[in-house]
C-alpha cells in the first residue's frame, strides 16, 4: 500500500551564486535581488527521500518534488538491469530507465516519453483554481504532454509550437478546450515557437512556465535518477543522455547532489555522458573547448543544421549551458563528457535496441544509446561499471498500433516574426470565447 504524503512537500530555493535561501513565493523563477543570472535549485527540507510506492504513479517521488497537489493519470518512469543489450555490448551492469509506454516493464505514459515527468510536475506546482493561462514552447514532445496532463485536469494552457511539428501533437482521446494551440508558420523553427511563447507572456492574463527555470521542471526530469537509485540500490557511476537545452542532465546533477545528502545510496558523483545529434552541436563544440561560452551561430546556419537532424526535439538554441548552475557547471562537476552522434549511428542504435530489448524507441533516446555505444567502443567506461541509460522516450509504435489517434489542431497561425500587438490582439479574441 502506498504511504499517503502531507502535501505540499517543505522546500526552499537557493541560488548557486551566494548560496542564499529564499521561500517559494509560488512561481519564483529568479533569485531576488540578484544580477547573476542563475538557476535557482530546490532545497527539500524534509531530509531523506521517501518512496510513496508505485501506486503513486510519478507522485511516488513527491518527497523531493516541489508539488501542492497530485493530479489524475500520472506514470513515473521505470528503471530495470539491462540482459540484451548489455550482453551484445559487453556490460555486466547496464540499467535502463524507461520513459514511455512499455506495458510488459510497468511503463505506463501515454504521451510515450519523459516529457510527462515535467509536465506532472508543472502542473502539480500549480494552485487548483490558475487565475491565468499557463504558456508553453515545445519542439512537439512537451507539447503532447502538457496538454494531455492539462486537459486531463482541466488546467488552462497555451501551446506554441512551429507549425511543422504538428503531427507530434496526437493523443488517444480529444483534448479539452482548455487546451489551446498557437504555432509559427511552415519553415519556421523551435527557436521561432520559444519567441512567439514570450510575447504570449507580454499580454494579460498569460504567464510563463518558466523551461529550465522552473525548478518543478528539472526535479521532475531529476525523478529518473531517483527510480535508477531506487533499483540498483546507489547512485550510478555513468549517466547517459541526449540533450537539447540540457535540463534532464542538469536536473540529473541536482538529484544526484540530493542522494548523496540523504546518506543511503552512496558518496558518488557520476559522469554526466551527453550527446548532441550532429551536426546541431552547439554545446559539444563549447564543451570539447571547455569554454563557458557558447559559439556563435548565426540563423541560416542554425537552420540548416537543424533541418538535418533527425532528433529535432535536440535544438534548443539558446540552451541553459552557460548560465551558474547549469550544464557548463554540471559537466564541470562531475568530470562527464559529451558526445557528437550522427543520424546513421543514431538509426543503427535504435534497431539495436529494438533487436535487444524489444521495444521502439524515439530518435532523441537512440542518440543517447549511440553515444554508449561510441564510449564502449573507445574503452572509455569499464565493462563492469554501473551504468544508467536515460531513454527519455519510447514505445510509440506500440502505443499508437490498434488505436485511434486525434490530432491537436492550431487557432491561430502568427509569421516568424509577429509584433506584441498581433499577438496580444489575437489572444484576447481567441481566449473571449
Amino acid at each position: 500500500m502506498a504511504i499517503v504524503p502531507k502535501i505540499p512537500t517543505p522546500y526552499q530555493l537557493q541560488s548557486p551564486v551566494t548560496g542564499n535561501l529564499y521561500n517559494d513565493t509560488g512561481w519564483m523563477l529568479d533569485a531576488p535581488g540578484e544580477t547573476s543570472p542563475s538557476l535557482l535549485k530546490s532545497v527539500y527540507t524534509g531530509g531523506m527521500f521517501t518512496d510513496f510506492g508505485e501506486e503513486a504513479g510519478f507522485y511516488r517521488f513527491a518527497s523531493w518534488l516541489p508539488v501542492q497537489r497530485w493530479l489524475e493519470g500520472s506514470a513515473a518512469p521505470v528503471t530495470y538491469k539491462s540482459e540484451g543489450l548489455a550482453e551484445r555490448l559487453g556490460l555486466k551492469k547496464l540499467y535502463i530507465t524507461f520513459s514511455g509506454f512499455w506495458p510488459e516493464k510497468k511503463a505506463f505514459m501515454k504521451t510515450c516519453s519523459f516529457k510527462e515527468t515535467e509536465a506532472y510536475s508543472v502542473c502539480g506546482r500549480l494552485p487548483a483554481k490558475a487565475e491565468a493561462v499557463l504558456v508553453v514552447a515545445s519542439a512537439g514532445n512537451t507539447a503532447r504532454s502538457f496538454a494531455r496532463v492539462c486537459s486531463d485536469n482541466r488546467i488552462p494552457l497555451l501551446l506554441c509550437v512551429p507549425e511543422d511539428n504538428l503531427d507530434a501533437l496526437w493523443f488517444d482521446a480529444p483534448v479539452d478546450p482548455c487546451v489551446k494551440l498557437i504555432v509559427t508558420e511552415k519553415g519556421s523553427n523551435y527557436t521561432d515557437a520559444i519567441n512567439l511563447s514570450g510575447l504570449a507572456c507580454q499580454a494579460p492574463g498569460f504567464f510563463p512556465e518558466g523551461g529550465a527555470k522552473n525548478i518543478a521542471r528539472r526535479d521532475g526530469m531529476a525523478t529518473t535518477v531517483l527510480s535508477a537509485a531506487l533499483q540498483i540500490g546507489r547512485i550510478p557511476e555513468y549517466y547517459f543522455q541526449a540533450v537539447g537545452s540540457g535540463t534532464g542532465a542538469i536536473a540529473a546533477w541536482e538529484a544526484n547532489l540530493r542522494l548523496i545528502a540523504d546518506g543511503r545510496f552512496g558518496n558518488r558523483k557520476m559522469k554526466l555522458m551527453v550527446s548532441q545529434n550532429a551536426p546541431f552541436l552547439l554545446m559539444y563544440d563549447a564543451w570539447k573547448l571547455r569554454s563557458r561560452i557558447l559559439p556563435p551561430l548565426n540563423d541560416d546556419e542554425a537552420n540548416r543544421q537543424i533541418d538535418a537532424i533527425d532528433a529535432k526535439v535536440l535544438s534548443n538554441r539558446k540552451p541553459p549551458y552557460s548560465i551558474h548552475g547549469g550544464l557548463f557547471d554540471a559537466l564541470v562537476d562531475t568530470q562527464g563528457e559529451m558526445y557528437a552522434v550522427t543520424n546513421e549511428e543514431a538509426s543503427l542504435a535504435a534497431r539495436l535496441f529494438r533487436e535487444t530489448e524489444g521495444i521502439d524507441i524515439h530518435p532523441a533516446a537512440a542518440v543517447a544509446a549511440a553515444s554508449l555505444i561510441q564510449a564502449i567502443n573507445r574503452k572509455e567506461i569499464p565493462s563492469d561499471a554501473i551504468i544508467m541509460l536515460n531513454i527519455t522516450g519510447g514505445g510509440e509504435v506500440l502505443f499508437r498500433t490498434g488505436r485511434r489517434l486525434y490530432y491537436l489542431q492550431p487557432s491561430l497561425v502568427f509569421p516568424v516574426n509577429p509584433t506584441p500587438d498581433e499577438v496580444k490582439h489575437k489572444l484576447e479574441k481567441l481566449f473571449s470565447h
